[in-house]
């Protein structure tokens, strides 16, 4: 078998149809979409839910549930791998990080979490500490602040 001598299966290949070539080609005046209509008209494209202008199920049905989104507090993360750009017994704040580029803002607060090693002993000022980052830096003698 060569690539040349490749061939689709018989009837897996279908040619599309010709439509707007007059009336004997069965598909002629209309091309197929019958008389007027929101369907016949030219950019008609179906959309997910629409329901012709009734009110679509989805805005019928009552809402359920507790959305969290207006009380979800973000946080701007940092690894303990980021924190080793600093002197050893500097002490790292929000205000150092952002002027750094470490984080670009500061959102609710920041996060520090225990993703690699530091080599440093630093006094780290952040709104929340994983575990991990927490027994890190103090095994190394320095501090981990809660602002």
């Amino acid at each position: 078998m060569k690539l040349h001598t490749l061939k689709p299966n018989e009837g897996s290949r279908k040619s599309p149809m010709i439509v707007g070539r007059g009336p004997g080609s069965g598909k002629g005046k209309t091309s197929g979409r019958g008389e007027k209509g929101q369907k016949a008209r030219s950019g008609y494209s179906h959309k997910p839910g629409f329901e012709g202008g009734q009110l679509p199920l989805y805005r019928r049905l009552p809402k359920r549930g507790f959305k969290n989104a207006l009380f979800k507090k973000t946080y701007a993360v940092i690894n303990l791998s980021d924190l080793n750009k600093f002197d050893n017994g500097a002490t790292v704040s929000p205000e150092i990080l952002k002027e750094m580029g470490i984080i670009k803002k500061e959102l609710d607060g920041i996060k520090v979490l225990g993703n690699g090693t530091l080599e440093k002993k630093l006094t780290v000022k952040a709104n929340k500490f994983s575990t991990t980052a927490k027994e890190q830096i103090e095994k190394l003698g320095g501090k981990a602040e809660v602002i």
